[in-house]
């Protein structure tokens, strides 16, 4: 099967899978660009960015990709997350995929620029309400995702609930690693998927090699959840690090005050970016229920067309 296009605003992803926004800088332009050259969706993962950071990255992406679909993922919880959707908007961003929390404040953003905003939802009611905001489109993420989870239920057991509730695009994350997976949802009601893990560990992705071969050398035991600052459960592969926190509390001795509330459990965004450097000893590594599957390091383009062939011969 093949999947049909989808719009978005007035961009159509020719193939309508978005490429997840990681951070910290896991995802960066040159990522982001190789996906939406491929006809799919490329996201830049914003936080942890400073403001010439990231009109950098969004600029060097649109040099890369000039006709492609470009967008940003932020941390609704993060402090600065109003100022980086502004920014993004003023680089002219193609869209914005808002996680970690919810705002109702985002959506005047997008009204006034006309540009859309795409919340990570977790159930039919809020999804509901953020097409009655004015959401273009609603990634619904399961419990199998990775990073911080708004749900204990599988992405396959909401689906076809959140289809049900709107009328505007729906896009299935949590868990999708093949073709086969893309159809099983695309049935069920899914217009597109999100797909994380299979790109952090990509030739594109910005992680550390260190970092990457350590997604590849994951086994199902080493995946486990922690309590984020954030407020949420996430799920991480077992570091040294995250082996301390699920003991219990390690306050930072600096805080950079990057979250709007924090319990000062850990530092975040510091954690996350030790990680990406290949600091695996104090580093935070988030990671997909079903990261171990992965075994190999391949190219963005060799992803899609790996999928794309695995949905012509899906059931």
């Amino acid at each position: 099967m093949r999947l049909p296009e989808v719009r978005i605003g007035n961009k159509i992803a020719t193939v309508p899978i978005i490429q997840g926004g990681m951070a910290i800088r896991i995802t960066t332009a040159r990522l982001a660009a190789a996906a939406a050259n491929e006809g799919g969706i490329g996201l830049i993962a914003a936080s942890g960015m400073k403001p010439q950071e990231l009109r950098y990255e969004i600029r060097l992406a649109r040099s890369l990709s000039p006709n492609g679909i470009i967008g940003i993922n932020e941390m609704v919880a993060a402090s600065d997350f109003s100022d980086a959707v502004k920014i993004a908007i003023d680089e002219g961003i193609d869209l914005v995929v808002a996680g970690a929390g919810f705002s109702r404040d985002m959506f005047q953003l997008g009204k006034e620029s006309g540009t859309p905003i795409v919340p990570i939802v977790s159930t039919a009611k809020l999804a509901k309400i953020s097409e009655k905001l004015g959401a273009a489109a609603v990634v619904v993420e399961g419990k199998e995702a990775g990073g911080h989870l708004g749900t204990d239920q599988s992405v396959r057991n909401i689906i076809s609930d959140v289809r049900a509730a709107v009328k505007i695009p729906v896009f299935a994350a949590g868990g999708i690693l093949t073709g086969q997976d893309i159809a099983d949802l695309h049935k069920m009601g899914a217009d597109g998927v999100q797909l994380g893990s299979r790109f952090a560990a990509c030739v594109e992705s910005n992680a550390a090699p260190s970092l990457k071969q350590y997604y590849l050398k994951s086994k199902k035991d080493d995946i486990v959840i922690i309590h984020s600052p954030v407020g949420l459960p996430g799920r991480a592969v077992r570091t040294p690090f995250s082996a301390r926190i699920i003991e219990g509390p390690v306050p930072p001795k600096v805080c950079d005050r990057c979250l709007k509330q924090c319990d000062h459990h850990f530092c975040i965004i510091r954690a996350l970016s030790r990680a990406q450097q290949g600091d695996l000893e104090t580093g935070l590594v988030f990671t997909g229920e079903f990261m171990p599957r992965i075994d190999r390091i391949l190219s963005v383009h060799e992803i899609f067309e790996e999928l794309k062939q695995q949905l012509e011969a899906a059931n």
